[in-house]
């Protein structure tokens, strides 16, 4: 029996491959737990829907979509300008920066680190725009805090002019 792919949701090609590319970094260290996939979908289902129902509805067309794990290499040719891979950058950067799980452990581990070096590599900026970007990506947690799906949410706001 061939199991047919869910229907495409209904956000734009350009905020699914955004979404796509920063999840990637979010899972690298395997730990995305079912509560903050949650938190997640309605996050960004408030952030591309306007009313309560298409909210809903949203979250529910995405979570089929939160599971798939397409390679970066497959995603990121697809971002269309510099900006559009700045975006990514930054986001991915504050995504893996504050997921420390204890104290003790250090804010990027070691595959969250081996993901970003190899997305850095994908998105072929040069190094001044890449310190540059991670510089502000810093500023940025140092002055919103640590909770990530609210930096998610923040940044694509700001960069989709939601």
């Amino acid at each position: 029996m061939v199991v047919q792919p869910p229907p495409p949701p209904s956000i734009s090609p350009r905020q699914m491959n955004l979404l796509r590319i920063v999840l990637a970094l979010a899972w690298a260290d395997g730990t995305l737990a079912k509560e903050e996939v949650d938190v997640m979908l309605s996050r960004f289902s408030r952030l591309f829907a306007a009313t309560a129902e298409r909210q809903q509805y949203l979250e529910q067309e995405l979570r089929s979509y939160l599971v798939q794990d397409i390679p970066l290499g497959e995603l990121v040719p697809k971002l269309e300008t510099v900006a559009e891979k700045e975006f990514v950058l930054r986001l991915s950067y504050e995504v893996i920066s504050a997921s420390a799980r204890t104290p003790d452990e250090a804010p990027i581990n070691q595959e969250e680190s081996r993901v970003y070096q190899q997305l850095v590599q994908l998105l072929d900026l040069p190094t001044e725009t890449v310190k540059r970007v991670e510089s502000e990506a810093q500023a940025a947690l140092d002055a919103k805090g640590q909770n990530v799906i609210d930096l998610l949410v923040y940044q694509l706001r700001d960069y989709l002019g939601s």
